[in-house]
């Protein structure tokens, strides 16, 4: 099974729903993660899963 890749153009684009602030790239999680909301939202076969219902919270 091959993995899909996240294109980091993409991250440009797409800013937190919760804050608005910008996201981290976690390439080893597959993540986009938002320090400031303390969430991190999945990728999945490439695409962004921007839904809070879908975040896991971060440790503090």
């Amino acid at each position: 099974m091959t993995e899909t890749v996240f294109d980091r153009r993409m991250l440009e684009a797409l800013i937190c729903p919760v804050t608005h602030a910008t996201l981290e790239y976690d390439a080893e999680a597959q993540e986009l993660v938002s320090k400031r909301a303390g969430l991190a939202y999945p990728i999945r076969d490439g695409i962004p899963i921007m839904l809070m219902d879908e975040a896991r919270k971060l440790d503090d």
